[in-house]
């Protein structure tokens, strides 16, 4: 779409239940708070939003990737005195609570595992039994995981959908869903689908290193959450891969 001053912009409609607004408050806060790329939101409406058209169709190759992890880092520099944020957000059209905590263990246990864990046996979609197993999973996340040392800004949704690229350089990322967290959980999922590779950690680690254990066991763990919120979407086979890796804890 092209508006009488030649502006290409992309409209997204909705119902108004889609909470479209919410998705141009997180755009433009990104935009605020962050040098990360993303499109200047034009028009926002709970059904109606409407954004800047950035250049797009290029591969995420090895440039591609080195690029995403220099803004995915400085990403991660902008922090703030809690976990969470100041409201909610969404992720995949789903609620995603953000109370703002001190501790990012009982953040990721409570709002993040439990809570999409539990939302998503309400809907029919995860098995009761395995829910009790995450309960049991997330009674003892204290042995893997340890409290970051700040919280970071993080987008929250990086799958290749979600990241425009063009002539070997990224164009900007669309579709987050934010808060305040341990950067590992952004770094987990670009795993999750295959977002990012070698290329793209190994420029990672030189600016921001991996603390070890990463790639062997918390990798996995902050997976669960995306899992989750396919579970709650999609079910079938989603689930399995969450009972994979409750087994590889012993859970």
């Amino acid at each position: 779409m092209t508006l009488r001053d030649k502006t290409q912009v992309v409209a997204k409609v909705g119902a108004p239940s889609a909470k479209l607004s919410l998705e141009g408050w997180m755009l433009r806060t990104l935009k605020e708070r962050s040098a990360l790329p993303v499109p200047a939101v034009v028009h926002s409406a709970d059904d109606l939003l409407v954004i800047e058209m950035l250049p797009s169709g290029a591969s995420i190759d090895r440039n591609v990737e080195q690029h995403a992890a220099e803004l995915i880092a400085a990403l991660h520099e902008v922090t703030a005195p809690t976990f969470g944020l100041e409201r909610d957000t969404l992720i995949g059209g789903l609620h995603q609570p953000n109370p703002q905590s001190k501790s990012w263990l009982a953040f990721f246990r409570d709002q993040r595992l439990l809570f999409m864990a539990g939302d998503a046996e309400r809907a029919g979609r995860l098995p009761a039994g395995v829910r009790n197993r995450i309960e049991g999973l997330c009674a003892r996340l204290g042995e893997w995981i340890e409290e970051p040392a700040q919280p970071s800004l993080i987008h929250g949704d990086l799958w290749s959908g979600n990241v425009l690229a063009s002539s070997g350089r990224i164009s900007g990322f669309i579709d987050p869903a934010i808060y305040y967290a341990d950067p590992e959980i952004e770094l987990a999922f670009t795993t999750l689908f295959g977002t990012f590779g070698d290329a793209f950690f190994r420029r990672y680690g030189e600016l921001r290193p991996l603390r070890a254990g990463f790639f062997e066991e918390r990798r996995d763990l902050y997976n669960l959450y995306p899992l989750l919120v396919h579970v709650r979407l999609f079910g079938g086979g989603y689930v399995g891969q969450v009972e994979a890796i409750l087994h590889k804890f012993g859970c």
